[in-house]
């Protein structure tokens, strides 16, 4: 599959491209590669979705939540567990 793939000049400073070739060196991978690869984990592909969810999520009216001590009597019952 070929990609299109596009040059990008970022200015880092000194130490920060030491780290990154000496974590490219011992992985075996160019600099491109590593640097794609971390903005793939930090910057994944649906990302803005799960944002949206999360922030759905966390902007829900709180709900009150009942006390776990009969629920997890109830799921032992079920199990066929003693309490």
């Amino acid at each position: 599959m070929l990609v299109k793939t596009e040059r990008l000049q970022v200015l880092i400073e000194s130490d920060q491209r030491e780290r990154l070739e000496r974590v490219a060196a011992a992985r075996g991978v160019s600099l491109g590669a590593l640097v794609r690869d971390a903005i793939e984990i930090v910057y994944p592909a649906g990302s803005d979705v799960r944002a949206r969810r999360a922030a759905a999520i966390l902007a829900a009216a709180p709900m009150e939540v009942p006390d776990p001590t009969p629920l997890r009597a109830e799921l032992d019952a079920l199990r066929g567990r003693r309490g």
